[in-house]
Formats: structure tokens, C-alpha cells, sequence
């Protein structure tokens, strides 16, 4: 940190320079009223002694020069001050090591005990905020409608002792400093930024409070867990005032981790007229020394300390950079850990114990705990897949082209075969040559060199470290990736995995970190865990050919420790498997492609989309419609048949959609062609506020089919000018950027916390592989819920594209799937609609599975001739006309097109005709409804003449002649006769009575009336 610079009688400048140029002009008018008046009443003042006063600098004139000018401690003290003098450039500084002796202004080596920057300042002591130092806390979004102010009273940057950490809300916190330069300088300072739920930004202002164009240095990268960066921004000459400033983003439950600051360091001051102290715990031996050295361990300083001072071994201990000794404690069992020793000649092994080292505490007092005993010997479990034991209780690699399941020897793989390589750990007796740990405190160097995690047979679990707040570090070095030898030549995305199965047990808030560097160039975290979790697997897809440093990270909570409280609190993994490693090791033998001409046995790489058959280890290429699986190559069935509605590329690595989807039902075809929904769709759900009433939204991306299967869908974090400028000159391996088929981000509007632009964090994937495209709501064991959103005509069903990302989360283990429902809906034209369920505003009610409703005009099937009918018109003139029009609704879209208007010629029917046709309509009812009477009156007839027939048949005598066959109730005629001619009626009847042989006599009766005649 700046000292002596801001003592008593040495603060004068470095504040006079941080003043507003204004204020400084008053300052000097008000300084030579006042020396006017010392000058006034000095006649009567003593001589001033040089004990009495010191000499500073005028301020600076047009011209770069300046006075030394003498100062007196005691205003008012004494009289007789030294005149003036012309004093150095304005620009001149001092070498390292080196202070201006004010007497005699030449530059004067720092004494032992002591260091200087030459033009510079240097910010390392945290116990306090040092002086010219702010804090600004503010919050600037309280939510819709609400006029309540968030306090911000408790948000502040902390002092930590060795380094400042941020605040762990979601206020916006400024640390300030101003400094004045008279020459061109720099800033730099160390960071920890491991948390994207903070937004943490340095930028600097001048006197006018404009913003200087450091935009493309704005906002700070991430770095990895337990890892210091150091950021350089250039200054300019005159007043600069410098920003640190954070906001957290709370969009859960989740407390976010602090912005940790430290060693800030300012170059191109005007000078430096003394030189600092070493801090307790460091010193310089030298004079003229740049900087101080950090004590060494049981060793202590004061402040300004030319050596360090040993502490009483027996009684005292001091970790590096102590101001003084401690106590050393009691030895408990929280001192100690088990090991197993590694294979001895005989094949044993046993479990030993082992103080943690350094080892601070005393065995040799009472109540004090003792080492454990050391184990049985027992025989050491096998040699891991790939290795074979020699015989010399070690573990060796089996040599190329041979394989071992590690206890049998090593064995040449058979003709048409070639070693599956990789890394399969499984067995723990020693840590493998290419695994190391470690330890690491943020702010000490208690567990520096110390064992973060040890062997334990079938297990490795994490160590006691020195605190519990240690990151207790596991590396895995991975040179690359090498396919199989028969997939050389394929172009799928898959080109390694790698596979661990753990479990963490914890009483606080533990966290187990899973991180990833591709190529050395920065650490990200892939995965993380809180909490205790039961035994389980985890499988990361690698895509990229690289070399890769695979690191799991545990600490045991990530509250600020000294002691070790929780020792029992551990990660355990019981195996670690990866696939396809280059220079790897074999357990097992894959089948692989011969040469059609060769006489060895030598693999081949078969061309992309190929298998090997089985029967003549030849390649031969997938059927059609399907893709080729990477984890089987052999058999027909290494083609895996695409989804429905999908086809596959060229090279058979995976299938896609091009767009165009058929359905039939009732004998009835639905020709789809979603072209026109092939570019990227997005939705803006929200917004939605956090407890503290931050706005935010739930952003996605959507690529739906078409580009050959390419993922069009682009999300990334902090979209700010830098980001923009990211994205331009950086690969995407140094950026956050998501390509995918559907991504989401979390988006805070420049609106909501007074930011300058919208920010984005959080992008995820939610789709890396199309499965396939329905209209059933089941596929693969993904399910659309269309119930989730309101209901629709059910004429043309909806269509489901689905999808799935396979890679796993602490909660999603088999990984996210995603479905994308499309409705037609004639009224939403393009590009339609995109929702989600409003139930489920963040797309998905259970954090794995997510659905989105599409509707448009676009996703109704394309138009056929069910779709349309005709219209006749009337003959008019002798043309009549054919019109075509849409049936309705219209569920249809392109396709085919309605026909033209067709004419043809008719004959038209004269007045008259239409006359005649008219009266012989009328004629024909007029002869029907006759007849009819006719008929009926017939019938009667007919009746009567039945029962004169039925009554002359009977063995009786006739009955008299006046009431022959009446009976009663009929009418007595007066005269009745039947004719012996046959009616028309009897002609009929005799017709239909023929075949009967019945014969009835034709009788010709007279009434009484002529019978008397």
C-alpha cells in the first residue's frame, strides 16, 4: 500500500494533485494570501530550524518548471524559511530504489528495511481501506411500479488483510481511487473472477467525469478457481480516476462468489520523496531495493524490517510472511491423514498415518493425540486396464499394439483388431504419472505444497489442506485425441469422452468443481456440485482434437477459514475413464478395416459413413437414412436408423431436417415444407424480477431445420461493446459462445440496473442433437406436452420436432430435451409466434425438459385440390362460368394454386318451352291425383263383390232378393248389376288369380224392384 506519502507533513501533494484543477487554482491564491501574511507577522517569530520544515514542489507552469519551496511544520512556529529555488523538470522521477532528497534534490538510495517504485505507487497492505480510497454503493432497479429504496448501506469492497473482496449481493459497488500524472503511466492490478453471475468492469474517468476510451479493456475475464490475473490499462498525463466496480446478478437462491482485488500498482507520479516501509512479515536486506521479501516459515518482521527473526521451534510456529509467532496447538486427530504405501517387493501394501505437513502442532504434551499404528500388510489391489505388474511392484504400460484388463500379461491384439486406447482408473494404490495435486488459499499460503488429495485403494478422496476454505486441487494431463484408426476419416462431432463416477459428503457448504483448458489458454468450470450427492457418474463429450487439462476443484466451504473445522467433509472418485487418448493405454481390442490388398494385418481408416463388416473387414458404406455410431463400428448394426422425419448428411456422422415433413391419416397425405422457419427464431419471455426486484429475461435461440444440420443458434455471456469486439478478433474457444440447435440466456435490460447495454449471462445449450420430427407426442423417450399451451383446431395436428443435449448437470443427469411444437394457424403470418408455457414462463417446469409452441402460417401443410372446390355460375347468354375458391377455414399454405376461372358455353330454353313444360308438369299431377281416386273407388268395388262371391258359395239358401249381399251399414242401391263383361278391375284381378286356378262366374243379379217386373 501508498506510505508516508499521506503522514503527517508529507500528505500535501499526492492530495493536491488528486484535486479538481479548479480547486487547485484556489488552493494556490488562498496558500499566498496566507504566506503574505506569515511573512507580515514573522518579524517577531524565532529562526526556524530545519527540523522545523520541509520542502515541497510548486505546482507546475506552462513551461514544465517548478520551485522548491520550504514548508514549515508548525504554522506560525518560526520565521526565516530558506528562499525559494528552481526545482526540477516536472517529468523527473526517480530509478527504482531510489527517493528525491528534497534538501538537495538529487535521488538517494532506500536504506535496508525500506523500497521504493521510483514513480510509481503500490497498494498491498489490506488491512484497512487505505487512504484516497472510496466506496460507492447504489442500486438502480427497484422493480415496476414500486418506489421503495433497496439499501445498499452493507455493500462495500472488504479489506481481507492481503487482498480486498467484493460484495456478494446484487448492489453495484464502486471502488474509487483518483491519482494525478505528470507523465504517460499505468495501472495494473491482481484479480480472482470465477463467478459470471458478477459483473465486474474497471474503466476510468478524467476530471470532467468523461469516461476514457478504454472500452476494449472494460470488462474483466473470468479466471480459473484459485488463480490470479493481473490487468494493465495504460494512463494519461493529468487527473485519472479509477473504477473497480461489480454488481451481482441473484437470479436464484445462489449466493455469488466475491471479486477478489489486490496488489495495485500506479506508475508516473511525480516523485517520490521517501521510501516505504516493508510491511510486518517481509523485509529488504539491501539498500536501494525495489521491493521486500516475504519471511520465510517460523520466521517474523515488523514493520520496516532489514531481516527476519526466528521463532522457538519447540514452543512457537510462523506461517510465511508472519508479523510474529504463534502458540503451536495440541496435535488432535484432524492433524493427521491414512495413506497406502505403495506395492513392495512382495505385492503388499498397508495403510499408514502421516502428520500433515507442515506439521504445527505438539504430540509431546498432555491430552495430545498420537499417530495410529500403521496397518496390516495387505496384497495391493491390480494393476489398472492397460498396465501389467513387472514383477518389480510397479505398474507399467503395456507397449503399443497390446492390451491387459491390468492382471494378466500384455497381449498382441488379433489380426483385424487394434488397441482401444484410453485411461481407465480405477485402482488407487499410487497416483498416476500423469495426475497431480495440490492446494491453494486465496488469501495465504498456508496449504502451498501440500497433498490436496490422496490414494485409497479402490478411491482417491480429497486431503485435510490447511484451512478449510482451501481449494484442494486433482490434474489429469491429457496430450489429445486419437480416434480409432477405421474412424480417421469421419466428421462427427464426438472425439473423446471422459467418464467419473464420485460422491461428496459434506456437513456445510461444500462445492466439487469440474474444469476444463483446452490448449493451456484458459480454464472453464464444466460442472459443479454443492452439497453432499450420493454416488454417481458424470460424462463430458469432447468435440474438439486438443490437448486438454482436466482439473476437479473441492473446497470445503467458501467462507473465510483459518482452522480446519469440517477435515471430515470429502469428495470421493472412485474411476476416471477416457476414450480415444492419444498415446493411451489398452484394456481391449476393437475390430478395425483390412486393406482389399494386403498381405499383413494393418488397420485402414474406412472413408466417412462406413462400417466394418464383419465378415470380410472390409468397409462398406451405411445405408441411406442412417448415421454411424461412434462407440461401434463393426456389424451392419453400427448404422443407427435416423428418427423420423430426419435424413442423414453425406458422410452419415448425423442426421438433420431438411425442412419437409409428410403425414398421412384417413388416407389422407399432409405435405409440410418449413423453409421459411429454417432461420434462426428467437423469444424474449418476461420479464421477471429477483427478490431485490432486478429485471431480467429468459432469451432463446432457436434453429429449427435446413443448413445441412448445421446449429445456427448462437448464444454468448456479457454482450457489451467488448464482447462485440470479442467476437470479431477472438475464437470461440476464448469467448462464451454457444452454437447450438436452441440456446437460452439470461438477459438484464440496459434499462433495469442503469447499465449501458443489455448484459447476458448464463447461455446454455438445450439442444446438440435432432432426434427426429412427429406428429405423435412420444419420441426416444421425449415427450411434447401440448397440454401445456391452449388448444387448436385439431383438423391439421400439430408437428414435434425433438431434440436432446446429452451432456449432464448437477440436475439433469441424463442431460436436457427439448421439443418444438409447430401449429398452424392461418392468422400468424410469418414468422408466426414462438411461445412458452405460461405456467412455466422459463420454458421448462422441472429444469430438464423444455417445450416451445410455434405458431404460424408457415407450419400449415402445403395446399393440394382436397383443399379447394368449384362454383358453377348461371347460363347467361349461353356462357356459363366455373369459379375455384379455398374451402374454409383455409389450414394451407402454398402449394398448389387455385385454377383460373373456366367458361363454357350452355343452350338457353325460350318462353314457350318453359310455358309447356310448365302446364305438362301441372297435366301429369292433375292424372296422378285422378288415378288415385279412381283406384280407391275401385277398391271398394272389388270389396263388395267379394263378399257377393264368399256369400253365393256357402251351403245355404240365397237371402232374399231385397237384401242380397247388403249388409249392414252399406248402402241399398236401388238397382245393382253385375255385367258378365269384366271390368278393367277384374281383368286385373283375374290376371293375378290365374295361376290359383280359381274361376268365379260372371252372375247377373237384378233388385227386387226388376225381378217383380
Amino acid at each position: 500500500m501508498e506510505r508516508k506519502q499521506n503522514m503527517k507533513g508529507h500528505s500535501f501533494f499526492p492530495a493536491f494533485y488528486s484535486m479538481p484543477f479548479s480547486a487547485r487554482i484556489c488552493w494556490a491564491l488562498l496558500s499566498s494570501l496566507l504566506l503574505h501574511w506569515v511573512i507580515v507577522e514573522a518579524k517577531d517569530l524565532p529562526q526556524c530550524k530545519e527540523t522545523e520544515y520541509y520542502f515541497e514542489y510548486t505546482e507546475c507552469d506552462i513551461t514544465g518548471s517548478r520551485w522548491r519551496v520550504a514548508i514549515p511544520i508548525n504554522e506560525g512556529s518560526c520565521s526565516g524559511l530558506p528562499d525559494p529555488v528552481k526545482g526540477t523538470e516536472c517529468t523527473f522521477s526517480c530509478a527504482v530504489g531510489e527517493f528525491l532528497e528534497m534538501s538537495t534534490q538529487q535521488c538517494t538510495p532506500c536504506a535496508a528495511g525500506t523500497y521504493s517504485l521510483g514513480s510509481g505507487i503500490w497498494f498491498d497492505e489490506w488491512d484497512d481501506l487505505p487512504p484516497g480510497f472510496t466506496n460507492l454503493a447504489t442500486y438502480m432497479d427497484n422493480g415496476p411500479g414500486s418506489d421503495e429504496i433497496v439499501s445498499c448501506d452493507n455493500s462495500t469492497w472488504v479489506p481481507k488483510g492481503n487482498y480486498l473482496e467484493s460484495n456478494r449481493d446484487d448492489c453495484t459497488v464502486s471502488l474509487i481511487y483518483a491519482v494525478h500524472l505528470k507523465k504517460q503511466g499505468s495501472v495494473s492490478f491482481s484479480y480472482q473472477y470465477v463467478d459470471n453471475n458478477v459483473l465486474f468492469e474497471f474503466f476510468i474517468q478524467n476530471d470532467q467525469c468523461q469516461e476514457l476510451d478504454t472500452s476494449d479493456q472494460k470488462w474483466i475475464k473470468l479466471t480459473d478457481h484459485g488463480e490470479w490475473a493481473t490487468h494493465t490499462v495504460n494512463l494519461k498525463t493529468g487527473t485519472n480516476i479509477l473504477y473497480w466496480r461489480t454488481t451481482g446478478i441473484l437470479l436464484g437462491a445462489k449466493i455469488v462468489k466475491p471479486v477478489l482485488l489486490k496488489n495495485i500498482h500506479i506508475e508516473g507520479v511525480a516523485y517520490t520523496s521517501e521510501c516505504f516501509p516493508c510491511k510486518p512479515g517481509t523485509f529488504s536486506k539491501m539498500p536501494g531495493s525495489k521491493s521486500c521479501e516475504v519471511c520465510p516459515r517460523n520466521t517474523f518482521s515488523g514493520k520496516g524490517a532489514s531481516s527476519c527473526t526466528q521463532c522457538n521451534d519447540n514452543l512457537l510456529y510462523a506461517e510465511e510472511g508472519s508479523a510474529g509467532c504463534t502458540e503451536r496447538p495440541v496435535c488432535t486427530i484432524k492433524d493427521y491423514f491414512q495413506v497406502h504405501t505403495p506395492c513392495d517387493k512382495d505385492g503388499k501394501t498397508q495403510i499408514m498415518y502421516k502428520w500433515i505437513e507442515p506439521k504445527i502442532c505438539r504430540d509431546d504434551v498432555q491430552n495430545a493425540v498420537k499417530l495410529p499404528p500403521s496397518g496390516e500388510k495387505k496384497a495391493c489391489p491390480p494393476c489398472n486396464p492397460g498396465f501389467f505388474n513387472n514383477d518389480m511392484a510397479t505398474c507399467t504400460p503395456c507397449p503399443p499394439g497390446t492390451y491387459s484388463d491390468g492382471m494378466t500379461e500384455c497381449k498382441t491384439c488379433p489380426a483385424g483388431t487394434e488397441p482401444a486406447l484410453g485411461y481407465e482408473f480405477k485402482w488407487w494404490n499410487v497416483l498416476p504419472a500423469n495426475m497431480k495435486t495440490s492446494c491453494f488459499n486465496v488469501g495465504n499460503t498456508k496449504c502451498d505444497g501440500m497433498n490436496g488429495w490422496g490414494v485409497a485403494g479402490d478411491h482417491i478422496h480429497s486431503g485435510s489442506g490447511g484451512s478449510d476454505n482451501d481449494y484442494l486441487i486433482l490434474n489429469l494431463q491429457v496430450p489429445g485425441f486419437k480416434p480409432p484408426t477405421s474412424l480417421t476419416g469421419a466428421s462427427g462431432n464426438e472425439v473423446g469422452r471422459i467418464t467419473f463416477v464420485f460422491e461428496t459428503i459434506c456437513s456445510v457448504d461444500c462445492e466439487l468443481y469440474f474444469m476444463m483448458d483446452v490448449n493451456r489458454k484458459s480454464t472453464s468450470v464444466v460442472e459443479s456440485w454443492e452439497g453432499t450427492k450420493e454416488k454417481q457418474s458424470y460424462t463430458h463429450i469432447m468435440t474438439k482434437n486438443a490437448s486438454v487439462s482436466f482439473t476437479w476443484a473441492f473446497q470445503r466451504t467458501n467462507q473465510a477459514q483459518e482452522t480446519r473445522r469440517f477435515v471430515n467433509d470429502i469428495v470421493k472418485i472412485y474411476s476416471i475413464t477416457v476414450s480415444n487418448v492419444l498415446g493411451g493405454v489398452a484394456s481391449s481390442c476393437d475390430a478395425c478395416a483390412l486393406g482389399p490388398q494386403q498381405s499383413g494385418s494393418s488397420c485402414v481408416p474406412c472413408p466417412p459413413g462406413n462400417y466394418i463388416d464383419k465378415d470380410s473387414n472390409q468397409c462398406k458404406e451405411c445405408p441411406a437414412n442412417t448415421y454411424l455410431s461412434v462407440h461401434q463400428l463393426s456389424g451392419k448394426e453400427a448404422c443407427i436408423p435416423c428418427g423420423p422425419g430426419s435424413r442423414s448428411n453425406k458422410d452419415h456422422s448425423f442426421c438433420f431436417s431438411d425442412c419437409i415433413f409428410s403425414h398421412t391419416s384417413d388416407n389422407q397425405t399432409l405435405l409440410y415444407d418449413f423453409s421459411q422457419l429454417s432461420p434462426v427464431g428467437s423469444i424474449m419471455n418476461g420479464p421477471s424480477f429477483t427478490s431485490r426486484g432486478t429485471k431480467y429475461y429468459h432469451f432463446f435461440n432457436i434453429s429449427l431445420c435446413g443448413h445441412e444440420g448445421k446449429r445456427k443458434a448462437v448464444c454468448t455471456d456479457n454482450v457489451t461493446d467488448m464482447a462485440v469486439k470479442d467476437l470479431q478478433n477472438e475464437s470461440n474457444e476464448d469467448t462464451n459462445i454457444v452454437e447450438t440447435f436452441i440456446c437460452q440466456s439470461t438477459i438484464i435490460p440496459s434499462d433495469g440496473r442503469g447499465f449501458r447495454t443489455a448484459l447476458s449471462s448464463q447461455s446454455i445449450s438445450l439442444a446438440d442433437i435432432f432426434i427426429g420430427t412427429t406428429t405423435d407426442t412420444t419420441l426416444d423417450g421425449i415427450t411434447a406436452k401440448p397440454d401445456l399451451f391452449p388448444d387448436a383446431s385439431k383438423k391439421i395436428p400439430d408437428v414435434h420436432f425433438f431434440y436432446r443435449s446429452p451432456q449432464a448437470t448437477s440436475s439433469c443427469d441424463p442431460g436436457r430435451t427439448s421439443v418444438i411444437s409447430l401449429r398452424c394457424n392461418p392468422e400468424k403470418t410469418y414468422p408466426g409466434e414462438l411461445t412458452v408455457p405460461s405456467k412455466c414462463p422459463a420454458g421448462t417446469c422441472d429444469g430438464c425438459a423444455f417445450n416451445f409452441m410455434w405458431e404460424s402460417a408457415e407450419a400449415c401443410p402445403l395446399c393440394t385440390e382436397m383443399d379447394y372446390h368449384e362454383i358453377e355460375g348461371a347460363c347467361r347468354n349461353g356462357i356459363q362460368d366455373t369459379l375455384y375458391v379455398w374451402n374454409e377455414p383455409k389450414l394451407c399454405t402454398k402449394g398448389v394454386s387455385l385454377p383460373e376461372k373456366k367458361s363454357s358455353v350452355c343452350e338457353a330454353i325460350d318462353f314457350w318451352l318453359k310455358v309447356g313444360a310448365g302446364i305438362g308438369a301441372f297435366t301429369a299431377v292433375l292424372l296422378i291425383s285422378l288415378t288415385c281416386y279412381f283406384w280407391k273407388k275401385n277398391k271398394k268395388l272389388e270389396y263388395k263383390y267379394s263378399r257377393l262371391v264368399m256369400t253365393a258359395n256357402k251351403e245355404c239358401e240365397l237371402p232374399a232378393a231385397d237384401s242380397c249381399a247388403i249388409m249392414e251399414g252399406e248402402d241399398n242401391e236401388e238397382d245393382v248389376v253385375y255385367s258378365t263383361k269384366p271390368s278393367l278391375l277384374g281383368k286385373l284381378k283375374s290376371i293375378a288369380t290365374k295361376g290359383n286356378g280359381d274361376i268365379f262366374e260372371s252372375l247377373q243379379l237384378k233388385s227386387s224392384r226388376s225381378h217383380n217386373i
